[in-house]
């Protein structure tokens, strides 16, 4: 008889959508299946759904399902999915802000499965007003070096683990010249040959800083001269987070295909195809958990410049030499809301960014593809997809034999012993 398969319920971004939670999502859960050890059944959220039927892919099939949910769900759908599909262990990724219904129903929760909390934080001062929904998990993953250190100093108590983001090191890979040379002519036949192309791709929203990569591109092309250099950004420029891109476009004049949209979403081969054109990527972001953009850059071989803040530094260097530019913040900005009481926003000046350009478009050829080598191999040795799915395939067994779950449930007690005042 085969041996029972650990069940696992997964709640975040809809699994089968394209943000960076969610792919990186899809990554954990397609490593859990193939391992022949596991069945997933997930609450996909975060966007509006054409209809809430149940999901089942192909390749998968009854080992995966997935739930469409409006949010990240509900107490009485997750309830629901408990009583009904009895998971093993419940695993959450995203911004705590979204899961305090979650935790504050974890006496229901806990008592029958651990919970298995994959967080992102994305800079200091150490969040002490997370201390509570911290505790209210019984392991936390973190994806960077800043957020493990965040979570092991708030709650020393709580198990903690560090697992970087990753990408398919086989999808995301250099091209060779010839083709890249022969996909800059056809995709920009008006451009002259040999023109430096700096890529950025985010979404368009304020804390990608889109408009200020604008406004001060602007300034370099002044002094290098517009015809040297053009600006490629994967993003919809009429995206209600953000800014109105082409109107900055037409305001400052750049008119001629100094700066260029690439606006429909397209299949992760095609997006290598850009990092591949590219001679560097740009991310400036002044707030960023992790910036996948960055990693996928450098896997495929172009290196990038980037803010020193959040998970972008775990990437941007390995301790000792850096894949591109890193800009430290010119300033800290103590922002906040009413979940969040105050966190710092990383913002670098137009000096610094336009002197990062001229680095990267003053290197040689030989200096471009020497780090471009090195900027692969780091992304190969430190955030593998192969490294990613092994490290979530032992944790989540080990978790399973540690704690248990239902009737084998232990290593959790739902009172504590406190002294009196």
């Amino acid at each position: 008889m085969s041996k029972k398969k650990i069940k696992v319920l997964t709640l975040g971004d809809m699994p089968l959508s394209t943000s960076g939670v969610a792919h990186q999502s899809r990554l954990m859960i397609e490593a859990l299946l193939s391992s022949g050890k596991f069945q997933v059944i997930s609450l996909g959220g975060a966007i509006k759904h054409g209809d809430y039927k149940p999901i089942r892919t192909e390749e998968f099939g009854e080992d995966w399902t997935v739930f469409p949910v409006e949010g990240f769900g509900n107490p009485d759908i997750l309830r629901s999915v408990i009583r009904n599909e009895r998971p093993d262990i419940c695993w959450i990724m995203t911004d705590p802000r979204f899961y305090d219904w979650l935790w504050q129903i974890e006496d229901e929760i806990r008592p029958l499965m651990p919970i298995v909390y994959y967080h992102v934080w994305d800079n200091y001062p150490y969040p002490k007003f997370n201390r509570k929904w911290y505790l209210s998990n019984d392991v936390i993953c973190t994806i960077s070096k800043l957020t493990d250190d965040i979570v092991r100093t708030v709650t020393p108590e709580v198990e903690c683990h560090y697992v970087p983001h990753a990408v398919k090191t086989d999808v995301f890979t250099p091209l060779s010249k010839e083709i890249t040379r022969q996909m800059q002519k056809d995709n920009f036949p008006e451009h002259p040959e040999g023109k430096f192309i700096f890529f950025w791709n985010n979404r368009n929203a304020r804390r990608k800083m889109p408009g200020s990569v604008i406004w001060w591109f602007k300034d370099f092309l002044d002094e290098v001269g517009h015809d040297k250099a053009m600006l490629l950004m994967h993003t919809d420029p009429y995206d209600q987070n953000g800014p109105n891109l082409q109107a900055i476009v037409e305001e400052l004049g750049l008119l001629e295909g100094q700066v260029l949209f690439s606006r429909q979403k397209v299949e992760p081969k095609y997006l290598n195809a850009m990092y591949n054109m590219a001679d560097c990527t740009i991310n400036i972001s002044d707030a960023e958990g992790f910036g996948l953009s960055v990693l996928e850059s450098l896997s495929s071989g172009t290196p990038v410049i980037a803010t020193m803040t959040g998970g972008m530094q775990d990437q941007i260097t390995d301790g000792s030499e850096q894949f591109g530019v890193g800009i430290e913040p010119a300033s800290k900005a103590l922002i906040g809301s009413q979940m969040v009481p105050f966190i710092y926003e990383d913002r670098v000046c137009k000096e610094d960014f336009i002197k990062a350009l001229h680095k990267m478009y003053s290197m040689s050829a030989k200096e471009r593809k020497e780090l471009s080598v090195r900027a692969r191999g780091h992304a190969i040795n430190n955030f593998s997809y192969e490294t990613y799915a092994e490290r979530w395939v032992t944790l989540l067994k080990k978790i399973h034999k540690k704690y248990g779950s239902w009737d084998t449930r232990k290593n959790y007690k739902s009172w504590t012993f406190e002294e009196a005042a």
